[in-house]
């Protein structure tokens, strides 16, 4: 069962309007910084998406363009062959998702982890910046997405 404060309150969930534009920015920020990590550069459709995704948190596109969005670039992952870019796909994937489902919000995290990892770079440091940024984005919702994100990579281990 989806936790209440992940579902929007017009779905009968906890979720205000501008805690969910908070946790797209959220997610945003966090591609755009896994973006820098890439050596190579990023196909105009994953810059498309980001950006219906900043639009979205905006309120300048409803919520059907943006998964409209997600899901093309899910679509594009599935043919892409190098391991990093396709890691990077699934985060811009979920980050745009956030506007259909906050809880796709994590999923920069857990791609984001996967993808310092295979770059052999520091997935710990990488954490602890995606934590500072919510902190700083999302400062009312920083204690419980903190312990979501706890658990969810517990639980991945």
């Amino acid at each position: 069962m989806r936790n209440k404060r992940f579902v929007a309150e017009h779905r009968g969930g906890l979720l205000t309007l501008e805690d969910h534009r908070c946790l797209m920015k959220w997610a945003l920020a966090m591609t755009e910084h896994l973006k820098a990590s890439l050596c190579f550069p990023v196909e105009p459709l994953l810059n498309d998406a980001l950006q219906v995704g900043k639009q979205w948190s905006e309120g300048l596109v409803a919520t059907g363009e943006a998964i409209k969005w997600s899901r093309a670039v899910h679509k594009y992952a599935q043919t892409v062959e190098d391991p990093a870019s396709k890691i990077f796909c699934r985060a811009v994937g979920h980050a745009v998702a956030t506007a259909h489902m906050a809880d796709h919000c994590l999923g920069p995290v857990y791609y984001g982890r996967k993808l310092m990892n295979l770059l052999a770079l520091d997935a710990e440091q990488e954490l602890a910046w995606q934590t500072a940024k919510l902190r700083e984005v999302c400062p009312n919702l920083y204690p419980f997405i903190l312990q979501v994100m706890q658990e969810k990579l517990q639980s991945r281990k």
